[in-house]
């Protein structure tokens, strides 16, 4: 196996987990910078410590992305496979985020994987993409929205004679911690999953053999790059979650941000579900919004959002598909 080859697609790799940090950071920080409960400086340094942190929870979801979803192929092509699997997540994340729309780096990066092996002719496990990608892509939306709604109906009924000024200084002091645990579940989750791919190209490789641990330093690096990928910040999709969608207040960014990281520390260690964090925080934040009315939350913005999580998966799948087949003229 070509050693260049290798060493690119890793490096390709890490570099998708820095657009993951850069596009998903909003996903930990957004609803505490509203709320002025934190600075954005401070919010992203803490997002990047805990990011750095959940990155060495577990292993169940890399698990899942490195065997679970497709074959893994071997030689030069099934490294081409890779690689182009990568260009098509990295390329759908640059777009969304400069249209600052809150799409799935997870869905991106798994669309890209079945496009890109549809077009080299490896084997798709659709069973496994049914039930730890497709299913959960609809259902945890959902669980965020319920969930959501009913936690702020919750802190609504237990603090409805607390004096309103005081309520909202100590949400805001408490949404330092559920923050911090939404971005340990993002760390947890999303460098999981570029771990599962470095782990699938040192295999095709002969480094390592299928069913092997991850090395510790896979985790180091992809955990430092998600992590300096967050520091770098997302503004622009930081705008969408934390202003667009409702204006939220310290309350309702703790309900919201308690629910997300819920969510995605039991689907990661019950299910080992790679979801996706953007789909968890954006729906909980609908359902902590509608508590107030309905029609509080702008459904216009979140139609565009939900049409976003649609077309993930098929466009990164395309522009991967495609990809690959400029690697296939051109090198293999």
């Amino acid at each position: 196996m070509d050693t260049l080859a290798l060493v690119v697609t890793i490096g390709v790799a890490l570099f998708f987990t820095y657009t993951n940090g850069f596009h998903d950071s909003a996903n930990a920080i957004a609803t505490s910078v509203s709320t002025r409960a934190l600075t954005p400086r401070a919010a992203l340094a803490m997002a990047a410590v805990m990011n750095l942190a959940g990155a060495f929870l577990g292993s169940g979801v890399a698990k899942t992305v490195s065997e679970g979803l497709i074959d893994t192929p071997q030689g030069s092509k099934g490294m081409g496979i890779l690689f182009a699997a990568l260009v098509g997540a990295i390329v759908w994340n640059l777009i969304t985020w400069y249209f600052g729309l809150p799409s799935s780096s997870s869905h991106a990066l798994f669309g890209g994987m079945v496009g890109a092996a549809l077009a080299g002719g490896t084997t798709v496990y659709w069973s496994g993409v049914l039930d730890k990608v497709v299913i959960p892509m609809f259902l945890s939306p959902v669980v965020g929205l319920v969930v959501g709604y009913l936690v702020m109906a919750a802190i609504l009924w237990i603090f409805r004679k607390a004096n309103p000024h005081k309520a909202k200084r100590g949400f805001r002091i408490a949404q330092t911690v559920s923050a911090a645990g939404m971005a340990l579940g993002h760390g947890l989750q999303d460098a999981q999953k570029t771990m599962g791919i470095v782990v699938m190209a040192l295999v095709i490789a002969d480094v390592e053999d299928y069913g092997d641990p991850i090395p510790v330093w896979v985790k180091i690096a992809c955990a430092v790059m998600l992590s300096l990928g967050t520091y770098a910040g997302g503004w622009r999709i930081m705008r969408t979650l934390g202003r667009k969608i409702i204006e939220l207040d310290p309350p309702q960014g703790f309900a919201a941000e308690t629910t997300g990281a819920s969510i995605m520390f039991t689907t990661a260690f019950l299910f080992k579900a790679p979801i996706s964090t953007t789909h968890v925080i954006t729906s909980a934040i609908m359902g902590v919004g509608a508590t107030k009315r309905v029609n509080a939350v702008r459904w216009g913005v979140a139609k565009n959002i939900v049409l976003g999580w649609f077309i993930t998966m098929p466009a990164a799948a395309v522009v991967a598909a495609a990809a690959f087949g400029l690697v296939k003229l051109t090198v293999l």
